[in-house]
């Protein structure tokens, strides 16, 4: 079964978690002792209602304060496909955690809140989505209770929005009026608003096309993990096990092994004890090939006429997620597809404004939840593309060479 990984975002109660909340109830996703245990905390709040948001607020300081700080993933399915949420914060100073979040989502939905309209933190979220490149875009227009399920708040909202969008990469945007607390249009189509004439929220979901996201064009494969015998039915064997980034390998057609730049043939292609005619993105495999070559995790298969960018000097979009600052001449542990390298900054080009997308020329440093394009120096070559071309070989993370946290995410330009 397909499965469709999404995100929540949006302000600061907006209803992101009671969303998510309505969608595992409406779907009947939700075991009866959550069910309970969300009922009983409903009554301790003095709710008249069943709090949903409780579903998914996994933090005693979330439930506390009723408001999200981590990424909750939760999971369902339905008969047509299989889901991943990852419910985000809306608090600015948790931009990080939204980023997180969002990085390997097939779509975004966009909660708005009717009363309220386009915000400053729609902006931010939905330019971070552009920037992740995230292919979908839903808008959730909430709390149509609140308005009289009015369609000119609406159309209003939808017009902001859509005059915003026009600057963001984003292809496929639709827009859906709901109210996550009833459960109007989410999973169920109500008939308070009969000027609406589109889908569900989770129609949608079910329904958009995602197998076209993935780059089946540029054939990639990082390899992870170099597989040796471990018995003696197996005593010649020498795989090379990894996940395929891009494009699609088939057997008997000659590959490239980077950095050697050696050609061989692509021999077999293993997967579950089988042997497969072709692989692509996201399957895990590993390759037999014909000759035997010196090759290591953070190599790179590719094919002869279709090589990725081989450099030093890489330029991102750096969204920072540290408390300490990123200045140029620092030095961190740099982590893309399956290598890693140590890396220096050698210079902050400018900053991004997330509310009005206008270049601010700041050189001196990034603070946390900042984001700016890049130069940065790797002690050896990198394998990559532009992340608008590849998600897998264009993003990169920067690592603390003293705690060992992440510091800070990129795309590369």
């Amino acid at each position: 079964m397909e499965l469709l990984r999404f995100t929540t975002a949006g302000s600061v109660d907006d209803g992101k978690s009671t969303l998510i909340g309505r969608l595992l109830y409406d779907s009947k996703s939700i075991f009866e002792d959550q069910l309970e245990a969300v009922k009983r905390a409903s009554i301790r709040k003095g709710n008249e209602v069943i709090n949903l948001a409780l579903l998914t607020d996994g933090l005693r300081a979330e439930r506390e304060q009723g408001i999200t700080i981590d990424v909750a993933y939760r999971y369902f399915a339905t008969p047509k496909r299989k889901f991943i949420i990852a419910d985000t914060p809306g608090h600015v100073q948790y931009t990080r955690n939204m980023v997180t979040g969002a990085s390997t989502a097939n779509a975004a939905i966009i909660l708005i809140d009717a009363r309220n309209g386009v915000t400053e933190q729609t902006y931010r979220h939905s330019y971070i989505a552009s920037l992740l490149q995230i292919p979908h875009l839903i808008v959730c227009v909430n709390k149509m209770d609140l308005v009289n399920y009015s369609e000119e708040v609406y159309e209003r909202i939808k017009a902001d929005f859509s005059a915003f969008a026009a600057k963001l990469a984003v292809m496929d945007i639709r827009f859906v009026p709901i109210s996550a607390l009833i459960g109007d249009n989410v999973v169920v189509k109500t008939d308070k608003m009969p000027w609406y004439g589109g889908g569900t929220l989770r129609y949608i979901l079910e329904n958009i096309h995602v197998a076209g996201d993935h780059n089946r064009i540029d054939p990639r494969f990082p390899v992870q993990y170099v597989i040796r015998p471990i018995s003696d039915k197996y005593h010649d064997y020498r795989g090379y096990a990894g996940r395929v980034a891009g494009g699609v390998f088939r057997r008997n057609e000659k590959v490239m092994v980077l950095p050697s730049g050696f050609i061989t043939t692509l021999e077999s292609i293993d997967m579950d004890e089988q042997v497969i005619d072709e692989a692509f993105p996201p399957m895990s495999v590993t390759f037999r090939l014909s000759d035997d070559l010196d090759i290591s995790r953070g190599d790179m298969i590719v094919r002869e006429n279709n090589v990725p960018e081989i450099g030093q000097d890489i330029e991102v979009m750096m969204c920072w997620m540290s408390e300490k600052p990123m200045a140029a001449g620092n030095k961190y542990y740099l982590r893309h597809t399956t290598t890693e390298v140590r890396a220096m900054i050698k210079e902050i080009i400018y900053k991004v404004d997330v509310n009005t997308l206008e270049r601010v020329p700041d050189g001196q440093e990034l603070r946390m939840n900042e984001i700016a394009r890049v130069q940065l120096r790797t002690t050896k070559p990198l394998f990559f593309d532009s992340y608008r071309r590849n998600r897998t070989t264009g993003s990169l993370i920067l690592i603390d060479e003293g705690t060992f946290n992440t510091v800070g995410v990129g795309m590369i330009v």
